[in-house]
């Protein structure tokens, strides 16, 4: 199709009924005092949803629409729009032909838009519909910066070799917006962000530079032949983090802000010597989005009810456990989310502070000058607060002060680094914690991991391998359907990796009476024993079995998490969970 002339939206949704006229007059007005688009003010209202307006454009303008969720796209192709213009017209190019090319666009009612892309491309479009946030996603995937970071690099790598850059000149400048080496880390961060990278490698090796980027919890390598870069690249972090660049040969820790794409990003930068120079890693904390609200993190309805319930009580002590970069500190800070009102006086202790959230008292401990948990904890106390959380349980001293504030009227949320629910108890026991002050203050343990979800371009059916197949024989008891697996083939979407995302795994342990008098006590057997059968309890392997039964996560990912585990656990899935 070919726009000969201008349409209007708006006008085409009243014509297919599918808004009345005073809605659209409403949403017109709202428009002008907003500056929003027409279609996302109507959907953000209620008033139609974002597939209702696809699928009225598709019929109404007698165009195809295309998923690009499932589109097998070629990179190349889509390149042929730049990406300026494809964000600004929300336009991806899908099929060339000698003859024409078939452009996917969010608003194909644009004239302007249909204008430029023509004259882009220079030669005649074809138009089809497509969804604008699946759009963006394939854009983010398709543009890349990878060529444009190995582009500053040969240049820094250029400039350095003729002398042209001195590094003190460079650190003492922090005004040269138009030297390679900014250039190169604008690009760099951007594609991290684009990507939605959690941490961004800095790794000089003898003849090359590693730059690692770890998305989903898995690192990407991106290789730097000019090595020579390196120590202007690690100079130039450091002084964004207020580092001491004259030393080289200790480790050293720091943060810096940084505005990409919109987006305000914290980084916790840490450098350290290394046999060929120095590494940086840095740490990406996207702030923009804020803090998760509890119905995000991938816990089920039942459980979400019960968790929300056991933070809101009055005192007492709740748990998260699980490895770093398990999400633990999201969940609690979920949790504090809907425990922060006027009401509620609400201090946290943390080494770091990650999430910088209005009305709480957030402090950051500083061992180097006496500012430790068990210090900064015993101050608190004598705050008056209601909730108390604690960035990670490590000590005798901090859980000792921890337990005792929760049996003294104040709720306190911590972490703790163990395997599973169950391990957690034994962790605190060796610690020192006496058995009975344990059983009177904790009320719940929640563990979690993350596994990567499948991406949903490249779903297919999977047979588990015979490895698989043994593994599950593990699961005493429980039917299982070999035909319900699923995994990623790897397409474009993905980055060839086979998933996209992750998605929380929860295992809940509830304290009832029962479990508290064998705990205090201290019958392990016999508490180990009542809580793998306590009603609703499902150890995490189950859960997330659950997850491969369901197509959301692949056996190997299952397999992943539980290794880990000190039990493989055989605890029987319910009937309703069964696919």
């Amino acid at each position: 199709m070919s726009i000969q002339k201008k349409v209007r939206i708006g006008d085409l949704l009243v014509e297919g009924k599918k808004i009345s006229d005073a809605q659209l007059q409403d949403a017109l007005a709202e428009q002008k005092r907003t500056g929003r688009k027409l279609g996302q003010v109507l959907v953000d209202n209620g008033i139609i949803s974002e597939e209702a307006i696809l699928d009225t454009l598709s019929q109404q303008l007698k165009l195809p629409f295309v998923d690009l969720l499932h589109y097998k796209f070629n990179p190349d192709i889509v390149r042929l729009i730049p990406e300026v213009q494809a964000r600004r017209f929300r336009a991806i190019a899908l099929v060339r032909d000698d003859k024409s090319i078939l452009v996917g666009m969010a608003d194909p009612t644009n004239i302007f838009a249909y204008d430029e892309l023509s004259r882009i491309l220079d030669r005649p479009l074809r138009l089809a519909v497509v969804k604008e946030i699946d759009l963006l996603k394939t854009l983010d995937t398709v543009y890349r910066k990878t060529e444009q970071i190995s582009d500053f690099a040969e240049k820094l790598s250029t400039e350095l070799a003729e002398g042209d850059i001195d590094l003190r000149q460079l650190a003492e400048s922090a005004d040269v917006t138009e030297a390679p080496v900014v250039r190169m880390l604008q690009s760099l961060f951007e594609d991290a962000v684009q990507i939605g990278a959690s941490d961004i490698h800095i790794e000089p090796d003898e003849s090359l530079l590693r730059i690692r980027q770890r998305v989903d919890g898995i690192l990407q390598e991106h290789i730097v032949n000019e090595i020579r870069i390196a120590p202007a690249l690690v100079l130039r972090l450091k002084l964004m983090a207020g580092l001491d660049i004259s030393e080289k040969r200790l480790p050293q820790d720091g943060r810096f802000s940084l505005r990409i794409n919109d987006r305000n990003i914290d980084v916790r930068m840490s450098t350290m010597p290394i046999q060929h120079g120095e590494s940086a890693v840095m740490r990406l904390l996207d702030q923009t989005g804020g803090v998760r609200d509890m119905d995000q993190l991938g816990m089920s309805d039942t459980m979400r009810a019960r968790v929300e319930a056991l933070v809101q009580r009055p005192h007492g002590m709740f748990l998260v456990t699980g490895p770093t970069g398990s999400g633990k500190t999201t969940t609690l800070y979920a949790a504090l989310k809907l425990l922060n009102t006027p009401e509620n006086k609400i201090i946290t202790v943390e080494d770091p502070v990650e999430y910088r959230v209005p009305r709480l008292n957030q402090i950051q401990v500083h061992a180097e000058i006496g500012r430790t948990f068990g210090r900064v904890l015993r101050s608190a106390l004598r705050h008056d607060p209601d909730i108390i959380l604690i960035g990670e349980m490590r000590d005798e001293e901090t859980a000792e002060i921890a337990i005792r504030a929760a049996m003294t009227g104040h709720m306190v949320l911590s972490t703790l680094h163990t395997n599973d629910a169950l391990s957690t108890v034994n962790r605190l026991l060796d610690m020192g914690i006496k058995n009975y002050l344990l059983a009177s203050s904790l009320h719940a343990i929640v563990a979690q991991r993350l596994v990567r979800r499948i991406c949903l371009s490249c779903i297919q059916p999977a047979q588990p391998d015979p490895r698989e197949t043994a593994w599950l024989q593990s699961f005493r008891g429980i039917t299982l359907d070999m035909n319900a697996f699923r995994r990623g083939a790897g397409c474009a979407h993905c980055n060839h990796v086979g998933y996209t995302g992750r998605i929380g795994v929860y295992e809940l342990l509830e304290f009832h009476r029962g479990l508290t008098e064998v705990l205090a006590r201290g019958d392990s057997t016999e508490f180990f024993r009542i809580a793998r059968q306590a009603e609703g309890f499902e150890s995490l392997e189950t859960v997330a079995l659950r997850y491969a039964m369901e197509g959301i996560t692949t056996l190997s990912e299952v397999m992943r998490i539980a290794a880990d585990l000190d039990v493989v656990a055989a605890a029987e899935l319910t009937p309703a969970a069964q696919p």
